[in-house]
């Protein structure tokens, strides 16, 4: 079955979130940012002063939390949105999602977020071609250049964003990888609206096909 969902991945600053809301806002769709789930999950295990590393006690916080991406993100009924960009939980992120414990928690909560609400939604992260909506009825694989993304990463700079682009591909739970029917997208350059545009025609061939 072919879901309503337009699935992007690709790794840190290729302009996932704000394609992902600018899409959703041009389509009239739901859009749900998973990184900001894991991001909000590190929030939560710094300020109980874990290690990021200490798999079973980040799986008993994951599987606890509440989580909410709109209309900011929140953990457990404290609004996070702003926390989720510190420098601490850059660092930390790349442990916590490499959990899988972690992810298998989040990619069941994506499943159902999915399926609560009617219409469609955009979905971003790093596993959502490959593993959480296999099936979606587009998929999207966006890059940039490492000198593109640090530029938009001013905050980690070339060295975080490598090494988060290291992790995220060696990780044995749901590596970040490109599906083979996803469309390659680069964003070097380009705005937001081309970007855009190019998603929504992908979407149109595949509704006249």
């Amino acid at each position: 079955m072919t879901l309503d969902i337009i699935a992007i991945d690709g790794p840190a600053g290729s302009g996932k979130s704000t394609v992902a809301h600018a899409l959703a806002e041009r389509l009239g769709w739901r859009v749900l940012d998973t990184g900001a789930m894991y991001r909000a999950v590190t929030v939560e295990v710094l300020r109980h002063g874990l290690d990021p590393h200490d798999e079973a006690a980040v799986a008993d916080v994951a599987h606890a939390a509440v989580i909410a991406t709109r209309p900011r993100v929140s953990i457990n009924g404290r609004d996070v949105h702003d926390e989720i960009r510190t420098d601490a939980v850059n660092v930390g992120v790349s442990a916590v999602a490499a959990n899988p414990a972690v992810r298998a928690a989040m990619v069941e909560r994506q499943r159902a977020l999915a399926d609560a609400e009617p219409g469609g939604l955009v979905v971003e992260g790093r596993d959502i071609t490959t593993v959480v909506f296999p099936d979606a009825r587009v998929k999207i694989y966006l890059t940039a250049t490492l000198d593109e993304r640090a530029r938009r990463r001013a905050d980690e700079g070339h060295e975080s964003v490598a090494r988060r682009d290291h992790a995220d591909a060696s990780r044995q739970a749901s590596p970040l990888r490109r599906s083979h029917d996803a469309t390659i997208v680069d964003t070097t350059g380009r705005s937001v609206e081309q970007v855009v545009e190019e998603i929504v025609q992908c979407l149109k061939n595949t509704t006249s096909s």
